[in-house]
This record gives structure tokens, C-alpha cells and sequence, in this order.
């Protein structure tokens, strides 16, 4: 029964238990001392009278007197009644008594040791008597030249003794029930507040607790780090190690007691110590409740939500628990983002083919209409004229990109652009063979900076342009798309890049990712990107390649024309 017994309630036992026996122990203690200093206070007390009652003239002329109980007898009962003692037994050096309480005992032998005072010395001892058990001094009367001519003994009995310490049974119970009750009062606060921080639970419980705890962080395929109210990482585990780059805890649970106060080994790191991405180490500094929040670091897409890590409150809910920190969980959205921008292109490409196929419907329907016409010869030649244009354009595209999915990917936003009314070129220089580059980042780089370069030049006056130029130079991919939009203001430049920045209003999914996940890609890559605007914006990527064929540089951005003067 007991291992259900939670901790307060063990540990209240096992303290009221520990109480018991250390007041028992204590007021034994106690009682043993008072009585050997009692014992020990009748003995100097006897040894005084003893003393006093020896120096007495009295005494050695008696000694000398015929009758020596006649002239100590009434002296020594005097003495006795006066002092306290039990008796005073004033005696020859041959032991026969002079002096007793009782007149029987006259004449007769001394019980007791006696050869310390006849070699001139006083001492006290317990021993039994005539009157029982007694605490008595025994000091020797001695003459001008120094010889023993009579022996001095006063004491008190046992009894008389024990009922004196009797007298000081009341205040040692006092003390030991005091004593005890503080204990238990001690123990039944100590065991309320160990009820409220456990819960309740028993040792065994939490042990149970603990290795779940344990299992649980080890298993979860999410993110978890506990920060502490000082700034301090508690613990995280091993998938926000991987998640966040940071080493994996220590094998035996993580740091001194999980970074809490009072835990043994290393103190656990601050959050300014550890290598986190500017946005989540604001994050969690912060210690505010976040949810689903997207947080980019060097390669990876985060979702990360947040909040209070709040201990048990009171029983009667009047009081609040306190809080110890935040709990922050993570999750990995990487795939998912290059799903949906893998996504994103086939959406292009079908908005593309039916962008074509609508074309290319009102274009056979005209033909259609000038056969019904009679006007064959003018069908004839406005049909053989939409093939040459649009074979041009494939063939432009196909020796200007050789990357199949990048050509796709620009077809399908020259149609996007027709349809809004913009007007996409493309431009090339050197080998577009991106030796080393993953298609994958490329697309997510392209598409999203056209996509914006589109969507800043259909909100633009007329004329409505994007122009694309990519090719390699001195081993380097270089992708600029130049947009004849607003541009941008030099102030926020450092923030286009920022995630939930946009200058376009909210959609249903939220803005500000679309050049957050570029700058991601571009760093990933070891890239470098950079902002200008000449006449609206011109984003300039450059990324290194494995191998590229040489080819001469594109002039400068400062040295190029505005593209609204290049296509005026």
C-alpha cells in the first residue's frame, strides 16, 4: 500500500517518524544530564557543608572531650535542618559515629570508604547507607600539626535527589512537545508544498513519467527546446538539434538538472550562445505565444510554434502557477514549400497550355471563318504566318535555354505575361548548361522572381515590361529580371528579403515568402544576390556553377539602360 503513498505523504511520515524518535532521543538526553547535574550539584553542595561543619573549632575539641556526641550531636542536627541535608555524620578516625539522624546508629561503625580522608583528602560518592542509597562528602577534621583527629560526612539521599529532577520533568515534555510539534507542523508544510509541485504523485509515477519524458523526446518527429525566464536553453531534442544545427545534448538527459537552478555539471547554454537564425532567436527571447509562425534559416522552411510553460496552480484555483520559461515546438516545411513551388510550376505550365489552347482556338476559328469566306489564299497565308511565329518562338527558347524544365518553366510565364498584358523577353549569354545547379532551386528561383517582376509590371502604366537575361560568366550562373513597375525604395531594400514582407496586399495564403525562400535558395547555394532600381526593379542572382563555358560579362547594372528607354 505504501509505493501508492505520494511523496509529500512519505515524506510527512518519514519526517514525523524522524520528530518521534529525535525528541525521544533528545529528552532522554535531556533527562540523563539533569540528573548527573543534579547528582553532581548535591555533591558540591554536601562537599561545602561537609567543609564548613570540619572547620568548625567545635569539632576537634569535642574530639578531645570524653563525651564528643554530647557536644556534636545537637550541632550536627542543627547543621542538617539548617543546610538541607539528609544527615551529617561526624565520626572518630576509627569509624564509630559521634553524630547521627537517627540515635540508634550512635556508637556504631560508618558504612562507607573513608581511607581517601584519613590520608587528608575530601572526596564524594554514591553509595548505600543506614538511610539507602545517599550522595555524600566525606572531609577530615585535622589539628595544628595536620593529623586526622575526625571524619566529616554530609549527604543527601537519592530520593531527595531524584525528586529535585522530578522537578524539571514538566519543562523537559514542554520542550519535547514543542519540539515535536514543530516538526509535524514543518513536515505537513513541506509535504503540502511537494503535494502541489508533484501533483499528487508518487515516486514511482514519476519515474514512469520520466522515462515516457524521455521516450517521447527522442521519438516525436517534431522540434522541441525549453527556454528558460533568464535566457537559458533547458533542453532541446534531437530534431531540433538537426532542425536548428545545433550539437546534440549530452547523452544523459541534456544539461545541470535540464538547466534548472540547482542542477549539477555545466550550466546550460543562453540563447546567444548557440548558432539560431536572427528571427527565431528573437522568437524565442521574446517568450510571447506564437502560432504556426514560418521562420527561415540557412536551408530550411520552420514552423514553429510557442508558448508559456505554467506549473500546477493552488487547489482552489485562486492562484495562479508560475512560469518557468516557454516550450516552443518545430516543425520542417522545407518539402512541403518545394513541393507547392513544384506545384506553383505545373499550375504555370497548365495556365500556359490553356493560355495557348485559347489562342490557338480563336486562331483556328479565324481561319475557319475566312475559308467559309471564300477567302482561302488569306487563310492560307495567316495560318502559315501564326506557324512561323510561334515555331520562332519555341526555337528561340530552345537554343537560348538548354535546361528543358527552365525552358517549360519560361514559356508558361510568356504566356502568363500575354495574358496580363506584359510583355516578357528573354535574353541569353553563354552556355545555359547549369553544370552543379539543382533544377529544382533554379525553378524556385526563377519562377518566384518572375512572378513578382510580372505582378509589379501588370500594376504598372504602359508600357508593360519584364525582361529576363541568363547566362554564365567566369563559372558563374547569372540570372537578372529588370521589371518596368514602381521599383522599390532603397530604405526597405534590407527588408524585401525579410519573411512576411510585401508590398502587395495580403492574399488568402499570406505574402512575404515568395523572396524569402529565394534569398534561402540563393545562400544555400552559395550564391549572391543583389537589389537595384534603374528605372523599376532589377534583381541580379549569381550563382557558382561546377563548370560553365566562358563568355564576356553583361555590363553592370549602373551601365545598362532603363528597360522602359530600351524599349521606347
Amino acid at each position: 500500500m505504501i509505493h501508492r503513498w505520494s511523496i509529500a505523504r512519505r515524506l510527512f511520515a518519514a519526517h514525523l517518524l524522524f520528530m518521534v524518535a529525535l525528541t525521544a532521543i533528545v529528552g532522554t538526553a535531556a533527562f540523563v544530564d539533569a540528573r548527573d547535574q543534579a547528582y553532581a550539584e548535591a555533591g558540591r553542595r554536601m562537599a561545602g557543608v561537609a567543609t564548613a561543619v570540619a572547620d568548625n573549632p567545635l569539632v576537634l575539641r569535642a574530639a578531645d572531650s570524653p563525651d564528643p556526641t554530647a557536644l556534636l550531636q545537637p550541632y550536627a542536627l542543627k547543621v542538617t535542618a539548617d543546610a538541607g541535608a539528609d544527615f551529617i555524620t561526624i565520626m572518630a578516625p576509627d569509624r564509630t559515629r559521634w553524630t547521627h539522624p537517627n540515635k540508634a546508629e550512635i556508637g556504631k561503625p560508618y558504612i562507607g570508604s573513608v581511607d581517601a580522608a584519613l590520608n587528608g583528602k575530601s572526596f564524594t560518592e554514591t553509595t548505600g547507607g543506614t538511610l539507602g542509597p545517599s550522595v555524600r562528602t566525606i572531609v577530615p577534621v585535622k589539628d595544628a600539626s595536620g593529623k586526622v583527629r575526625a571524619l566529616v560526612a554530609a549527604g543527601v539521599t537519592v530520593g531527595t535527589v531524584d525528586v529535585a529532577v522530578s522537578g524539571r520533568l514538566p519543562a523537559l515534555l514542554v520542550i519535547g512537545i514543542a519540539l515535536l510539534l514543530g516538526g509535524a507542523v514543518a513536515s505537513w508544510l513541506l509535504g503540502r508544498y511537494l503535494r502541489r509541485v508533484t501533483r499528487g504523485w508518487g515516486p514511482e509515477q514519476l519515474a514512469q513519467l520520466f522515462a515516457y519524458y524521455e521516450s517521447v523526446l527522442h521519438s516525436v518527429r517534431e522540434g522541441l527546446i525549453l527556454v528558460d525566464t533568464r535566457g537559458r536553453v533547458v533542453m532541446y531534442n534531437d530534431q531540433a538539434a538537426a532542425l536548428l544545427g545545433l550539437s546534440p545534448q549530452p547523452a544523459d538527459g541534456g544539461y545541470p538538472g535540464g538547466g534548472i537552478p540547482g542542477g549539477k555539471g555545466a550550466p546550460a547554454p543562453a540563447l546567444s550562445e548557440l548558432p539560431l537564425a536572427a528571427s527565431l532567436k528573437d522568437l524565442f527571447e521574446s517568450g510571447r505565444t506564437a502560432h504556426d509562425e514560418i521562420h527561415l534559416t540557412g536551408s530550411r522552411v520552420l514552423v514553429v510554434n510557442q508558448g508559456p510553460a505554467v506549473g500546477p496552480g493552488s487547489a482552489s484555483g485562486r492562484q495562479r502557477g508560475a512560469v518557468f520559461g516557454t516550450v516552443a515546438t518545430i516543425r520542417d516545411r522545407t518539402e512541403i514549400e518545394s513541393m507547392g513551388s513544384e506545384l506553383e510550376t505545373m499550375r504555370t505550365l497548365s495556365d500556359a497550355l490553356r493560355a495557348q489552347t485559347h489562342e490557338h482556338s480563336n486562331r483556328l476559328h479565324t481561319i475557319v471563318s475566312l475559308m467559309e469566306l471564300g477567302r482561302g489564299a488569306e487563310a492560307l497565308d495567316y495560318a502559315t504566318k501564326d506557324l512561323e511565329l510561334s515555331q520562332r518562338l519555341t526555337d528561340d527558347l530552345v537554343s537560348s535555354i538548354e535546361e528543358p524544365v527552365l525552358g517549360a518553366l519560361i514559356m508558361g510565364k510568356v504566356a502568363e505575361a500575354h495574358e496580363r498584358g506584359v510583355e516578357l523577353t528573354l535574353n541569353s549569354g553563354g552556355s545555359t548548361a547549369f553544370t552543379g545547379l539543382a533544377v529544382e532551386d533554379l525553378v524556385a528561383i526563377l519562377g518566384n522572381l518572375l512572378d513578382n517582376a510580372i505582378d509589379a509590371a501588370a500594376d504598372a502604366p504602359a508600357p508593360k515590361l519584364v525582361e529576363l537575361t541568363v547566362g554564365t560568366a567566369n563559372d558563374a550562373l547569372e540570372i537578372t529580371v529588370e521589371d518596368s513597375g514602381p521599383g522599390i525604395d532603397p530604405e526597405v531594400v534590407d527588408d524585401v528579403f525579410r519573411h512576411g514582407f510585401s508590398t502587395k496586399a495580403p492574399g488568402p495564403f499570406g505574402r512575404g515568402l515568395g523572396l524569402a525562400l529565394v534569398r534561402q535558395a540563393v545562400q544555400r547555394l552559395g550564391g549572391t544576390m543583389t537589389i537595384t532600381s534603374p528605372a523599376g526593379a532589377l534583381f541580379r542572382v549569381t550563382l557558382p556553377t561546377a563548370a560553365a563555358a566562358p563568355a564576356p560579362a553583361e555590363p553592370p547594372a549602373a551601365e545598362r539602360a532603363p528597360l522602359t528607354e530600351r524599349h521606347s
